[in-house]
């Protein structure tokens, strides 16, 4: 009792403290959206006031009461700003945008509202953009009721979330999207991603998430859609502390008899595994033949963990808890500040799919069956297990004239998958097999980014760099797959497809630097901006595959399908019995194809100019050139005395120097309203997985992926076209346009000799065309009493048109069933040809009241592409609509509680084969259910 009184005491306190008499904001420049320094707020009226700081942030101390404020600094119309009520209660925060003016002799008289909007801010940032962009503040989160940053970012125009992970923009697949912490790259949890996995971020430590649609030249050019932008919280201007905690259930899932497990180790709850998954032997250990007669077999056999099954149990329910905290401090007498923020967050996840689907379909020899022909069908349980923990700890130290920032960011997550499947192949008949397959993946990726900016005396230089070096370790950690085949009731091991053992090693080291420099200038009696700079990354990453197979030489048949009794010790191989398990001598554990070492050299610089012509017209001019090296290292698997070998030793397979040119025009049509023209060149690389001879094998999919050496970027000519309207409060309306015209786009298809094996290539040129919409409007103009309420539409029409190149024409024309046609050309690999996110908001300002509706879905989509006996593979539409309520209560509404509703109409993931003439055969399916969220959060 004493312990909760001790707490209760210690929160009050805390709360007590973080209250007071102030006003607290920022001041922004209304032309380029930089934070003015060194400006004055003066309390109208009294000789009390203070300056901005070097952010542009002030803080101003005051007993209760109404006041005016003044904003001036020379060169800026004077901002008074009436009817400010300050109370004890609450500090009021009140941001001011100062605009320009020759004369700096205006003034601005606004009486305001002291609450301040922050989704109103977002859309002042996008207002006055130089990019086409659209973002979402952290306001926007708490209405959405979401936890994460993938689950929120789904509500911004041509965004969407696969995977519940991955962010594609304006329909465009995972090349042509990249996301970006802070202004600077950062490899995420799957390294052959150009985007990070946006689950991993928790809301409470975002500030905004802005979402680029064009290019300027001081953006990187690999990319196309967009480029997300995930801007973490600075420090807080106060003491500020916060603690959330929540609970998923999902009925299809959790605490379920028949979930699908395995025994892992001890750390597993803690997103890594304690050793016991590790390679038992040497990766040069010599192996012994049984012909041998050698012990040391049945030794070595006995080091690896006998754990092949499945095992069914209770599952779990997810849950997450997250703490915050930061705070600032005053460092001698001038306008030293130092503060710190920190944030951890721990996410347990179960998942659990009943009758998930993995299938091959191809089509006959014969051209005039139209059908598809079953290759192999897969159908079965499978459970997942993930804990993610992620920590950020930053400093930020600021002078009069400088701001110095450290963030230390790591990840460490770790997923264990048990599956259990029946398969049916067909060989010259039907052949049905049982198959366990036990994985486990260990993720670790640290971050530092170490930044810092300068000002000159007069504020007409700003000077910015940043270096960010990464560590990221990825781990398969044993991964068992274990199959019989059965026939007649009867379970044997096929002697082509013995049980697998696999590790896979993955080592990246990445590292950027950059360096921006800002000039202010008078052009033509207007304010204009010069800005250049250089960027240079390198990354290195070392890969590696180690295969193991267990032989057996006895009769197999005993085993009756229960995959853990293999490495039973009565049932190894010994030199006594000469009969039994063993691990296989003959299979190469390293083949050389499966390792490789490559590198990547990515230096550039750029230069651009703002400027106006006339009152209306901004400008923004530039180029970008961008030098790009990669590097291989490796070898295929043929015999060191074969002619045909191929080595690559530190070769370089990709060397290009690109000149991007970047365009951006906006008009100002009123205050209100602008009309918005842009044009870039852009590119999109492969990644190391791709550009390689590397042939990996997911034994759950039984695909396999066969690298290209070949591949070369990607290049694409981008126009953009936009007006905008800004309405009170966070009303808008925007219709935009875009076309994109790509060449030599790289798009995953099927090899040529194998249906289970996906490669990719550079195929026909390709062009995509498409309208935009977007509207946020509140309700109160139907009728007043509708004024909490606001809804929220925008929607993406695409059409993508891809010319085949000659190779697939040749195919596709060889597998043309009776009375099809060709024509010229198809969809775009992993363009979505139309998006639709609305919602549906009640805010409560008196009642802490917020209650949501949001739906999104994404049109069908070119998953795979066909190679003419193998037809297309498209992804289905996944209906997604949720439901969210919270309430805010507390003196200060410092508590909430909220409870979600996820997949209200229970749609299926699913993927398709389509052919001319034939029924739609499934390649893929899950079903995730709908999920029930309980979740609190206290401020203090």
């Amino acid at each position: 009792m004493k312990l909760k009184i001790s707490i209760l005491t210690f929160f009050l306190i805390q709360l007590i403290y973080s209250q007071g008499g102030e006003v607290i904001g920022s001041l922004i420049d209304a032309d380029f959206q930089d934070p003015v320094p060194f400006a004055n707020i003066v309390v109208k009226g009294t000789n009390v006031g203070t300056t901005s700081d070097y952010d542009g942030n002030y803080k101003l101390q005051l007993e209760e009461g109404t006041y005016s404020l003044a904003f001036s600094y020379l060169g800026y119309k004077t901002v008074e700003v009436t009817d400010i009520v300050v109370s004890m209660k609450e500090p009021v925060k009140l941001d001011v945008t100062l605009e320009t003016s020759a004369e700096g002799l205006d003034e601005v008289v606004v009486s305001v509202s002291v609450k301040k909007n922050t989704e109103k801010a977002v859309l002042g940032i996008q207002k006055r953009a130089v990019n086409l962009l659209d973002g979402l503040s952290s306001e926007s989160f708490k209405k959405m009721g979401s936890g994460d940053v993938a689950s929120a970012i789904k509500s911004v125009p041509g965004v969407s979330v696969q995977g519940g992970k991955y962010v594609y923009v304006r329909g465009l697949g995972d090349r042509y999207t990249k996301s970006i912490l802070n202004g600077v790259d950062i490899p995420g949890l799957d390294p052959d991603r150009n985007t990070i996995q946006l689950d991993i971020f928790p809301t409470n430590i975002i500030d905004n998430i802005l979402v680029l649609k064009s290019a300027s030249a001081d953006l990187p050019a690999d990319f196309t859609g967009g480029i997300v932008n995930i801007v973490t919280k600075d420090y807080p201007t106060k003491k500020e502390h916060s603690l959330s905690l929540s609970g998923s259930y999902n009925p299809d899932m959790h605490f379920n008899t028949n979930y699908l497990n395995y025994k892992g180790s001890s750390t597993d709850f803690l997103g890594f595994d304690n050793g016991s998954r590790s390679l038992p032997i040497n990766r040069n250990q010599y192996i012994p033949n049984t012909f041998e007669y050698n012990p040391l077999l049945t030794a070595i056999t006995k080091k690896f963990n006998p754990t092949l099954s499945a095992m069914r149990e209770k599952s779990g329910m997810d849950y997450s808890l997250g703490f915050t905290t930061g705070n600032q401090y005053q460092i001698g007498e001038g306008e030293n500040k130092i503060g710190f923020f920190g944030s951890i967050s721990y996410k347990n996840k179960t998942t659990f799919y009943e009758g998930a689907e993995n299938n091959f379909y191809r089509r006959n020899a014969d051209t005039s069956i139209f059908e598809l022909e079953t290759d192999r069908t897969q159908n079965g349980d499978l459970g997942k297990h993930n804990v993610l923990i992620s920590g950020l700890l930053g400093t930020s130290f600021k002078t009069e004239r400088s701001k110095y920032k450290l963030n230390i960011l790591h990840l460490q997550n770790g997923e264990s998958t048990a599956g259990y499947f029946n398969q049916s192949l067909n060989f010259s008949d039907f052949v049905n097999f049982s198959k366990d397959n036990l994985e486990y993946t260990q993720r670790a990726i640290s971050n530092l980014h170490l930044s810092g900016t300068h000002n000159s005396t007069d504020a007409s230089w700003t000077t910015e760099w940043t270096l960010s070096p990464t560590l990221s370790k990825i781990q398969d950690k044993d991964i068992r797959t274990t199959s019989f085949r059965v026939e007649d009731g009867v379970f044997s091991i096929p002697q082509n497809n013995q049980p697998k053992r696999i590790w896979r090693d993955l080592e990246e080291v990445n590292a950027v630097a950059k360096l921006d420099l800002t000039k202010r200038y008078q052009f033509f009696n207007r304010d204009a901006k010069l800005k250049f700079g250089t960027y240079g990354a390198y990354k290195d990453r070392d890969f590696g595959i180690l295969n193991f197979e267990i032989e057996n030489n006895g009769q197999t048949t005993k085993f009756d399908g229960v995959a853990d009794i293999i490495l039973r010790d009565e049932n190894l191989w010994t030199v006594n019995n000469n009969s039994g398990s063993y691990i296989d001598p003959d299979i190469s554990i390293s083949e050389p194809a499966n390792m490789y070492q490559a590198t990547q050299q990515h230096i550039a610089g750029y230069i651009s100019n703002e400027f106006r012509i006339g009152q209306k017209l901004r400008t923004i001019l530039g180029i970008r050139a961008e030098h790009f090296v990669s590097r291989y290292t490796g070898e295929d698997n043929k015999d060191n005395n074969d002619p045909q070998k191929v080595i690559y030793n530190n070769e370089r397979i990709i060397d290009k120097l690109d000149i991007f040119p970047t365009a951006n025009l906006i008009y100002e049509l009123n205050e209100n309203i602008n009309l918005r023209a842009s044009y870039a060149l852009t590119t999109a690389r492969p990644s190391f997985k791709e550009a390689s001879i590397a042939k990996i094998y997911d034994p759950l999919s039984n695909n396999t992926f066969i690298g290209n050496i070949d591949l070369m970027p990607t290049y694409i000519n981008n126009f953009d076209f936009r007006m905008e309207w800004f309405g009170e409060g966070a009303e808008m309306i925007a219709l935009s346009s875009f076309y994109k015209k790509f060449k030599d786009p790289i798009e995953l298809t099927y090899f040529e000799s194998s249906s289970d094996n996906f490669t990719p290539k550079n195929l026909g040129n390709a062009e995509v065309i498409g309208l935009e919409f977007e509207m946020r409007k509140n309700l109160g103009f139907i009728a007043a009493s509708l004024s909490n309420f606001s809804f929220n539409l925008n929607t993406s029409l695409i059409k993508s048109t891809q010319k085949y190149g000659e190779s697939e024409r040749k195919l596709r024309e060889l597998g043309l069933r009776e009375g099809e046609q060709l024509g010229n050309n198809r969809e775009l690999q992993g363009q979505s040809p139309y998006m639709i996110n609305s919602g549906l908001h009640y805010k409560g300002d008196q009642n802490g009241i917020l209650v949501g509706f949001n739906y999104n879905v994404q049109g069908k989509t070119l998953q795979v592409v066909g190679n003419g006996f193998v037809p297309d593979v498209y992804t289905l539409p996944f209906n997604h609509l949720n439901f969210n309520f919270s309430k805010s209560f507390g003196a200060n509404n410092e508590q909430s509680i909220s409870f979600k509703i996820e997949n209200l109409l229970d749609d299926n993931i699913v993927s398709e084969y389509e052919s001319y003439g034939a029924q739609n055969k499934t390649f893929s399916k899950r079903n995730p259910g709908r999920t029930f969220s309980l979740g609190y959060s206290i401020t203090f």
